[in-house]
């Protein structure tokens, strides 16, 4: 069997977790992390057991030592360290966002295609086998009719924001801000189930900072409507679903599906207020929760295959379409936003 040897850019918490998971497939080889010292990147190093330590991604990417970059850093790098990876012959599996806009999406996009590469968005939901389990029982519903995602979550870094510290989850500088870290987890499945929408309405907090705290979107399909609330200011307790003229699908956190059941449309003969029973449709994967995206983007590679059918370019740019187009209304623009594109 043939090993896929990884490299990372980013030694973030998030790293530390994708690793853990990716480990769970036997085709996975961790074989150098870059980091901006070599002393972050050293100790790194040592905790995971890698045996290759870079300061720059012209070292990480100039031999043979990697085949694929899963890359990690603050969304505002995303799109050009990716695009000089594919240059190079690297595959990329890149975290969400995939990018600071839609028009570095399409630059990423342009290059898998130029260099012949797989670029995949680490969006872990979507994968996952209960996501699969709400797509394989959409058609129970019947006529969607509504889909309502909340993903709302008080951020202890907002704390320090009112402190008067501004961290990296709320500098618009590095492309970060609520719509960006989370919003998209609930966006993301909408698309792609229903694709894109026909129009978008939004509202939302823009911080002392610039960045966006929280949001609520409303967007137009042709005979439903998705409704999505995200907030980094305060929690909510709300599940996710999806409404159909047939029955609804429940689900408990649209970030991380866990429990995912389906309800059939109460006859109007069983009494005014009944509760239809509900059908558990929850599988377990018997795996970390993010294996699944590293062993998709492995499938992908091995079959030669540029972009996911699940966590497709198409969806992953619709995606940031729409996030370009929240944050237009409600007034969160990024310094990337500005910032040519350099083709390589």
């Amino acid at each position: 069997m043939k090993k896929i040897r990884f490299g990372v850019v980013g030694t973030n918490f998030i790293t530390d977790w994708v690793i853990a998971g990716a480990r769970e497939d036997e085709r996975f080889e961790l074989a150098a992390v870059c980091s901006r010292t070599r002393e972050r990147g050293g100790e790194f190093a040592r905790r995971h057991g890698i045996p290759h330590v870079f300061t720059s991604l012209e070292e990480m990417t100039a031999g043979d030592t990697v085949d694929a970059v899963y890359i990690a850093t603050p969304n505002c790098m995303h799109a050009r360290q990716s695009i000089y990876c594919m240059s190079r012959g690297k595959h990329v599996l890149c975290e969400k966002p995939l990018a600071s806009n839609a028009a570095e999406v399409r630059a990423m996009i342009a290059a898998s295609h130029r260099y012949g590469v797989t670029l995949m968005e680490a969006m872990k939901s979507t994968l996952s086998p209960n996501f699969a389990a709400v797509r394989e029982a959409l058609p129970r519903v019947g006529r969607v009719r509504r889909y309502f995602a909340s993903f709302c979550q008080y951020s202890s870094r907002y704390d320090k924001l009112k402190e008067g510290t501004v961290l990296n989850a709320f500098r618009p500088e590095l492309s970060n801000g609520a719509i960006m870290d989370i919003g998209v987890y609930a966006l993301y499945p909408a698309v792609a189930l229903f694709g894109r929408p026909q129009a978008i309405e939004a509202q939302g907090v823009v911080l002392s900072s610039g960045a966006d705290g929280q949001g609520a979107v409303n967007m137009l399909y042709d005979g439903m409507n998705a409704t999505v609330l995200y907030s980094k200011i305060a929690d909510s307790l709300l599940p996710s679903e999806i409404e159909g003229e047939a029955g609804n699908i429940l689900i408990d956190r649209i970030q991380t599906p866990t429990d995912v059941r389906f309800y059939p449309r109460t006859a109007p003969s069983s009494g005014r207020g009944a509760r239809p029973e509900a059908e558990v449709l929850s599988r377990g994967g018997g795996h970390d929760e993010y294996y699944y995206e590293v062993a998709e983007f492995i499938d992908l590679i091995e079959a030669g295959r540029l972009s996911s059918q699940v966590n497709s370019h198409d969806v992953s740019l619709a995606v940031m379409e729409i996030v370009d187009e929240v944050r237009r209304r409600i007034g969160v623009r990024y310094p990337a936003d500005d910032r040519p594109m350099v083709d390589m």
